[in-house]
């Protein structure tokens, strides 16, 4: 397995990802399919199959028809696609797709339009976008819905516009969403080096809020700075609560974004000020908690959680056109930059996984079709 990986010391550089000129323009003999579309397009294509509930090893490559664009929809030739959690879960038996979706793996992808589907005004043929999907970007072709498409953040290139749709996505409609974070409020990213952390410590700092983050060793801290965060605390050696409170002048923190659940909730209560939101986005803790919950009265506390997979293609369409407007700006001036740790080929899906559960990464992991 060939693994570009970051350096030992810093995230990769954000910026754009270099890879061969073929995976952004690669034809090959096709009939035809849709009302508009390229001249050549394959009969079929390869992808990633889930085999059964398991581990890495059931991620098998595989081979199917090509999607076909529908109404509203277009067919993506996929060049690069990011790996997320809900992949993982996804992979284990324990997050199923919604009813009608591909059963092949991967929220979030980046290519080149190669057909469109009916009442599609928006995109032509040959357009470079990357798109939130619900399923199916594990693969050399993905159907898209137009409304979750945006166009590559002028300076990047696939892999780097492929690592943004799962994770901006996610941060806007909790952080800024549901949890309402404002400019000059105190935001506390658990996970701070992961995708969804680095994205989120850049895009609150960069609209005005304090941020502050936890991670897993020194080298994640580093990093969580680097991106903007003010204070960066290793889990490990610090208790977050403490820390939450100092950085708060002992008010307490905001915003909390939470993906660990278990024994953070009651300490996430703990660490926040008077009207406090925790924005809960996963459990790998475990969702299941025995907590008081009087000090949700006493303090006037909100807790919000929220999943984008079986959100609606409106719903998912208005965050699109909220992030074009208010974050595209800031990535393509280089203000918010999205950090890759590594890549891997479509068919070493599971070599992603395992780096994946291993927790070594910082920011995003990305497989190049």
């Amino acid at each position: 397995v060939r693994i570009h990986q970051r350096s030992p010391s810093l995230p990769r550089p954000f910026g754009p990802c270099q890879f061969p000129p073929h995976i952004l323009d690669r034809t090959s003999p096709s009939p035809k399919r849709d009302i508009a579309m390229t001249d050549a397009l394959p009969d079929t294509m390869t992808c990633i199959e889930i085999s059964e509930p398991g581990g890495p090893e059931v991620l098998k490559p595989g081979s199917r028809p090509l999607p076909v664009a529908g109404a509203g929809e277009v067919l993506v030739r996929v060049a690069a696609a990011g790996v997320n959690r809900p992949d993982v879960m996804q992979r284990r038996g324990m997050y199923s797709p919604p009813p009608g979706v591909s059963d092949i793996p991967g929220l979030e992808i980046a290519g080149t339009v190669a057909a469109l589907g009916a009442d599609v005004s928006e995109w032509k043929v040959g357009d470079a976008l990357c798109a939130l999907v619900a399923g199916g970007g594990y693969a050399e072709y993905c159907a898209a819905p137009a409304p979750q498409c945006l166009p590559f953040p002028k300076g990047l290139d696939a892999v780097a516009a492929a690592a943004l749709p799962e994770t901006f996505f996610t941060v806007w409609t909790n952080v800024f969403g549901r949890a309402r974070l404002q400019p000059g409020e105190t935001l506390l990213v658990h996970g701070g080096s992961s995708g969804i952390g680095t994205a989120a410590i850049q895009m609150a700092s960069r609209l005005g809020a304090r941020v502050m983050a936890t991670a897993g060793s020194a080298e994640k801290c580093a990093a969580c700075e680097d991106l903007g965060a003010e204070r960066a605390i290793n889990y490990r050696d610090e208790d977050f609560v403490e820390a939450a409170k100092a950085f708060s002048d002992g008010h307490g923190v905001d915003v909390i974004l939470d993906m660990v659940g278990g024994d953070y909730v009651a300490r996430n209560i703990a660490a926040l000020a008077r009207g406090g939101r925790i924005a809960s986005i996963a459990f790998l803790q475990g969702s299941k908690v025995e907590v008081d919950l009087m000090p949700l009265l006493m303090k006037h506390l909100t807790i919000t959680a929220s999943t984008l997979r079986p959100q609606t293609i409106e719903q998912k369409g208005e965050i699109a056109s909220a992030l074009r407007e208010r974050i595209w700006p800031l990535v393509e001036a280089g203000d918010i930059k999205p950090v890759i740790d590594s890549t891997f080929p479509l068919t070493d899906a599971a070599e992603a996984h395992r780096l994946m559960e291993s927790s070594r990464h910082i920011g995003k992991i990305m497989l190049v079709a």
